[in-house]
This record gives structure tokens, sequence and C-alpha cells, in this order.
């Protein structure tokens, strides 16, 4: 694991390559992701995931806009990171989706933010676990929703 930050897992009652799926299908993410109000894919590689995509998250006092590089170097996952500037210093992530018994799949979620506006740091790090856990519900619930 090379992300530093929250790191959570959740069970997921769905395939590891379903829940990657949903996962990938980053258009969708307003519909299930809080506080996400809007996603624009700007590059897909030869299979057609995301390369690069520019989001705008709801924040308590503002919406903040970052633009993510995802890689795809694990079997079962990918990993994101923010490009320089904007309002975050970085946004650095990375969904693993691991097969379990009876056709389940842990998922782990990683997630550091680092806004480029003062914030102090418990408030940050709150934020950060909020948005994990928000995410892995919104993920779980969709992928057993079928």
């Amino acid at each position: 694991m090379s992300v530093e930050g929250t790191v959570r897992t959740v069970e997921v009652s769905a395939s590891p390559q379903q829940v990657l799926a949903i996962a990938l299908d980053l258009a969708a993410y307003p519909d299930w992701v809080e506080p996400c109000a809007s996603v624009e894919v700007l590059d897909e590689d030869d299979l057609g995931r995301p390369r690069r995509a520019a989001f705008v998250f709801k924040a308590m006092i503002r919406e903040i806009e970052v633009t993510l590089q995802y890689s795809y170097d694990r079997d079962c996952g990918f990993s994101w990171r923010s490009e320089p500037g904007g309002d975050l210093e970085a946004l650095d992530g990375q969904y693993e989706f691991r097969e379990i018994e009876d056709g389940c799949t842990e998922v782990l979620y990683a997630l550091r933010v680092k806004p480029s506006f003062k914030v102090p740091g418990f408030l940050r790090q709150q934020a950060e676990k909020q948005l994990v856990q928000n995410a892995l519900r919104g993920l779980k619930k969709r992928a057993e929703q079928g």
C-alpha cells in the first residue's frame, strides 16, 4: 500500500469484476458518491478506462475542483493522483478488489487529501474519513442493488 491517509475496507456481495466496473464508471459518481457534484472524463486508455477526469466536489465552504490521473498497475484495482494546481495540493487514492468466499468482494479504499488552503489537521482527517466511508457505503449499495 503506497497511499497514506485513511484506509478502510468493506465486504460487498458482488464479484470483483462487477464492483470494479461500477468504480470505473466515473460519469455515474454524482449518483452515488457524496459529495461528488460532477465528473467529466477527459481521456481514456485503449481499454476504455479513464486516464484523466475532472471532478467537482461539494465541500462545506465551497466547491472543490480537481483533475485526477488514473493508473492501472494492479490486477483488480486502480489508483489516482491529482494534477498540480487548483483547490487541492494532493488527492491520492486507490481501490483494490479482492475476491473472497461465496463470490463476494473485499474492497479496500485508501485516500489522502491535502487542501491548498488552510484547514486544521483534525478537520482534514475527519473530512477524509467521511469521504472514504460515504464512498464505500455508496459503492456497496450500488453493487448489491444489481
